[in-house]
């Protein structure tokens, strides 16, 4: 990720580790769980789904962000995002020790406390989207449920229980993706569509924003499957080769690591494609697509 959308990255990451974090200390009195929450969220990662919410609002408004809310909104993506990784890591799920580089919450605290972190991310999140000022009550509505869909049997949810009882399994092709369009999928486009709404986004728009976030979603998998096979722990920050170890279905599994690499190619083309009709407004999504192809982690 390269100029203009460092700018966004740092704006988000800036937001995430101060006012998320003061968000969940007035939200949450409670000491150890306000530490844990925090923990949760100062352990970095890419920051690519808050800054997509950046972005399609930069791409719908002509180059010029539009929202005092996009700051909550941005960060209640966020939210969902590591709420998510948080129960993926857990014993009874992915069993991964390691997240971002660091002990998985589960290890630096306890399993009961990383499954109220994640129930009261989850929560904060909505919280956040209801909150939000400078947004009407219709575009709030729309956001919550386009967040909630994502982030339920429709979306996260469901693809991660299909991912579970994928252990050992002959997944075709056509099967992988449709998991991966819930499981990683939902969530990226997503965050586009929460942009767009707050930029006032045409039904026209919100589709060319949902293709491109279809594209980068499955490219994103497909290289993380390659990664899975070519990095190692300390550059991804979780544990390499879980999947295979898991006899997971990969696209590294199913297409060749040269197919992999190929279709991630395929998919990047077709994401920058979907974007034509933003002309220059979109370049910060072009870089974003581009980084998650190119990315080494």
């Amino acid at each position: 990720m390269r100029s203009a959308q460092d700018g966004f990255e740092r704006a988000c990451a800036n937001f995430l580790s101060g006012s998320a974090a003061d968000f969940i200390k007035h939200a949450h009195p409670m000491k150890g769980i306000s530490r844990a929450m925090e923990y949760a969220l100062a352990t970095g990662g890419k920051r690519i789904r808050p800054c997509l919410v950046y972005g399609a609002n930069y791409s719908v408004a002509n180059a010029e962000l539009t929202a005092d809310a996009l700051p909550s909104v941005a960060c209640a993506i966020e939210l969902i995002h590591t709420y998510s990784l948080i129960h993926d890591d857990l014993p009874a799920m992915d069993d991964d020790d390691m997240r971002r580089g660091k002990p998985s919450l589960h290890k630096a605290y306890d399993e009961a406390t990383a499954i109220l972190v994640g129930d009261g991310l989850q929560t904060r999140a909505f919280e956040l989207l209801a909150d939000a000022p400078d947004l009407s009550a219709e575009q709030k509505v729309r956001m919550i449920k386009v967040l909630a869909q994502a982030a339920g049997m429709e979306g996260m949810v469901g693809g991660q229980y299909v991912d579970i009882q994928a252990v050992d399994s002959d997944m075709m092709l056509d099967e992988l993706r449709a998991m991966h369009r819930m499981k990683t999928g939902a969530l990226i486009r997503a965050s586009l569509a929460l942009g767009g709404i707050a930029a006032g986004a045409t039904n026209v728009q919100l589709a060319a924003l949902d293709a491109y976030g279809d594209h980068i979603g499955l490219a994103f998998q497909v290289v993380d499957d390659i990664l899975d096979v070519e990095s190692n722990s300390e550059t991804l920050g979780k544990t390499q080769g879980k999947d295979a170890e898991a006899n997971k279905p990969t696209y590294v599994k199913l297409l060749g690591l040269d197919g992999a690499k190929a279709e991630a190619q395929r998919l990047l083309q077709a994401a920058l494609d979907a974007l034509e009709m933003f002309g220059g407004s979109a370049d910060q999504l072009r870089e974003l697509a581009r980084y998650i192809v190119e990315r080494d982690r």
